[in-house]
């Protein structure tokens, strides 16, 4: 297997009609011939001994279900071994929270290669915000009081074109942002699970090849909600009224629905096509594959991720607004005439958020990936023997 989890096929998994109960390599004692079992005379006395905690356990076998992961598993359980760790996670199916302390734990371990990657991103991202938000920036329309509703309806058009102008360049640039950055650190990522080292270059010289297939994966997933969308709401805009607005209304809220639940189906996308070197349809395929039957846990943990980071980002707005108001002396009421001071105030708090949190928005995204690869196939133990970690049994999943 090479540096990078998900490069090779993993183990097979046991066979479906594998006997779970069965221990390789013992019998039963009904094997015995049907003759009474032989003690020996030296007994311990009786009440010395107590069976550990939860009842008696057996050893691990490989039979059992993937669903069912034993409680203590990786956690000196009995009969358990402790599961290796050669990176920032064990080999074994994760948690919340050691998903999310992982993420962190790669930016904290690998932080020079990761901020190498994200506050270049962000410096270049900013940059183009302040100019875009400098000279192309929408201000809302100023009708008067007695405006009839045709030139309401005029200045309503004219400042939504004027809204898109700002949003294309915007959007493009934090497309290109997203890619970059999540070809990177998915390599990173991949490297920091089995405790390897990874240069900036390294990582470039791997991710390069697959950054224009990533690309069109980005825009077309949203291009195509985009479209969902428009088609739901369709019928209702051409109906016009009251009843146009209705069903326009419950046909962009199915429409959400749908495209919600296609968002989760394919988020593993990227790191399927990264590490796998698949193509773009096929790792929609994989994706879908590995979030089959997992779609309420990893639509949980994305929408926790991002909780987390929205907070984390409005916390860390606060301060430079404030400084932003501060120094430049502007009001709320005239943010859309922002100088160029309260900009470059925003942006460096943009830069200093967008940095520390690119990598775990990218972190959490590969390691549900690999999780779901662990569940489902067994790739612990590949990654443990590409590590050259301590050989271990198979264990349950």
């Amino acid at each position: 297997m090479n540096d990078t989890p998900g490069r090779n096929t993993p183990g097979s998994a046991p066979s479906d009609g594998q006997d779970g109960s069965a221990i390789p390599g013992q019998s039963s004692p009904s094997e015995t011939n049907g003759s009474a079992p032989q003690w020996s005379k030296d007994q311990p006395p009786a009440g010395q001994w107590s069976p550990p905690p939860g009842g008696q356990t057996r050893p691990e076998t490989p039979g059992r279900a993937w669903a069912t992961p034993p409680p203590q598993r990786g956690r000196n359980g009995y009969g358990a071994p402790p599961a290796a760790k050669p990176g920032v996670i064990p080999l074994r199916p994760l948690g919340v929270g050691e998903i999310l302390d992982a993420s962190v734990a790669t930016l904290r371990r690998y932080w020079r290669t990761v901020l190498a990657v994200t506050v270049t991103v962000a410096v270049v991202t900013q940059v183009a915000l302040v100019f875009v938000q400098r000279y192309l920036a929408a201000e809302p329309p100023e009708l008067h009081a007695d405006a009839t509703p045709a030139e309401q309806l005029e200045a309503l058009s004219t400042y939504l074109r004027a809204s898109f102008t700002e949003l294309a360049p915007t959007m493009l640039v934090s497309v290109a942002a997203s890619v970059f950055t999540s070809a990177l650190l998915t390599i990173v990522v991949s490297r920091a699970i089995l405790g390897r080292p990874v240069t900036l270059s390294e990582a470039w010289r791997e991710a390069s090849p697959r950054l224009a297939q990533l690309l069109v994966l980005s825009l077309a997933l949203p291009l195509g909600a985009g479209a969902l969308a428009f088609v739901a709401m369709l019928p209702g805009l051409l109906l016009g009224g009251a009843g146009g607005a209705t069903l326009a209304f419950l046909g962009g809220l199915a429409s959400f629905v749908v495209i919600v639940w296609l968002l989760i189906r394919f988020s593993l996308a990227s790191p399927a096509l990264m590490l796998e070197r698949q193509g773009i349809v096929a790792a929609l395929k994989r994706s879908a594959k590995l979030v089959k039957g997992s779609w309420w846990r990893i639509f949980g943990i994305t929408l926790l991720t991002q909780l987390l980071i929205m907070i984390f980002t409005m916390i860390l707005a606060i301060p430079f607004t404030a400084i932003a108001f501060a120094v430049d002396g502007v009001g709320i009421g005239s943010a859309f005439e922002a100088s160029w001071t309260y900009l470059i105030v925003m942006a460096v708090g943009g830069i200093i958020s967008s940095a520390l949190t690119y990598p775990i928005a990218a972190g959490v995204t590969v390691l549900l990936y690999v999780d779901q690869r662990i569940r489902r196939e067994a790739l612990d133990l590949e990654l443990a023997k590409a590590a050259g970690a301590p050989a271990h049994s198979p264990t349950e999943h």
